[in-house]
């Protein structure tokens, strides 16, 4: 069961969580709901990590880094500008700014994780719209314990920096599935002959869309890791081994970006397909309207004759009586035949009829 803290909250709900690795090698959680609150476990420790749910990011993610000592400018500088990117390092303290992808639908959010790190302290700071470190609060304190109590403070650091990334990474890449799983609904509306064509192109681009968010949190995210791999901060390790697993950490970043980009690929066969069917169809209708028009034609001229030969011969001038009904009636007859005949013949002459299959 989870622990609860004096005013009910749990380890994986609480506004604030600190995780600490003290320096005999215990280890110790504790919740809360202001930075204050960890001020004691945080000095006694060899490293800690904090995480902080906020309901404005820009305002309190800078209140708390006051209240943990780190400089006022850092976080401004890392919510500076509209990329959900950013890196600091000031020596003493650094920080940085990836994004937590949420998706809802084909809604690609990519919201801003900030990260601050100090000699013995890593603090993750986002919206509660991020859900993201729960079964790490969970098992912060193992986390903890697999970190080598005679390891240099910067090792440390590291360590469970590059957990902490993992993490949000893991829980980005599993949105990925949610956007596979809606582009598979989207296929078998392609596949649906009865599907209505103008709702699956918006949908379509909407899932489009929805690829080149992720993928755009995605290389930003590989932008972060870059600087920390090749950055030579002052905080950070500069053991190979360790510094192997932020390469790693890259590398399975890579491996989504090229899984998206497959899925976007698989995507705009789709969007050919959909053209093709469009196509075709606009085929057929085209070719029903030749034919239609064709019969038109047909009918028209075996109407037209014999109906201005009516109107001549009723003319007075030709005196036609009751004796005429025999020969008028034939050549009325005839003229309708005929006209039938040469205009089906031309018709037919110039392509216009259909061809028989057989």
């Amino acid at each position: 069961m989870e622990k609860k803290a004096e005013n009910g909250e749990t380890i994986t709900n609480a506004k604030a969580f600190c995780s600490s690795l003290l320096r005999d090698g215990t280890t110790i959680k504790q919740v809360g709901r202001r930075p204050t609150d960890f001020a004691k476990l945080i000095a006694w420790s060899s490293v800690s990590w904090a995480d902080f749910v906020v309901e404005d990011l820009e305002k309190d993610a800078g209140d708390i880094a006051r209240s943990l000592e780190f400089s006022r400018s850092l976080v401004a500088n890392l919510l500076t500008g509209e990329r959900v990117s950013s890196y600091e390092d000031y020596d003493d303290e650094m920080g940085m700014l990836v994004p937590a992808v949420t998706v809802e639908g084909f809604d690609v959010t990519p919201n801003p994780l900030i990260i601050l790190i100090k000699s013995n302290l890593v603090v993750t700071i986002h919206s509660g719209k991020v859900v993201r470190f729960e079964r790490l609060r969970r098992y912060a304190e193992t986390m903890m314990r697999k970190i080598p109590v005679d390891a240099s403070q910067q090792d440390k650091v590291t360590h469970a920096l590059i957990r902490i990334i993992d993490e949000n990474n893991g829980r980005n890449f599993d949105h990925l599935r949610e956007i596979e799983a809606q582009g598979d609904k989207l296929s078998k509306s392609l596949i649906d002959v009865n599907a209505p064509r103008d709702a699956i192109g918006p949908e379509i681009y909407d899932m489009k869309h929805a690829l080149l968010s992720y993928l755009n949190a995605l290389w930003a995210t590989i932008d972060v890791i870059n600087a920390l791999r090749y950055g030579d901060a002052e905080l950070l390790t500069d053991d190979p081994r360790i510094l192997g697993r932020v390469g790693a950490l890259a590398a399975d970043v890579n491996n989504q970006i090229s899984l998206a980009e497959h899925l976007s690929e698989v995507l705009a066969s789709g969007l050919e397909v959909l053209q093709s069917i469009y196509n075709n169809q606009l085929q057929i209708l085209n070719n029903k309207m030749a034919m239609v028009t064709a019969y038109l034609a047909v009918i028209g001229t075996a109407v037209l004759v014999p109906n201005t030969l009516a109107t001549i011969l009723s003319n007075p001038a030709f005196a036609m009586g009751p004796q005429d009904a025999q020969w008028y009636t034939a050549l009325l007859v005839g003229s309708t035949v005929v006209a039938t005949a040469i205009s089906f013949w031309w018709v037919n002459k110039k392509g216009w009829l259909p061809k028989d299959s057989n």
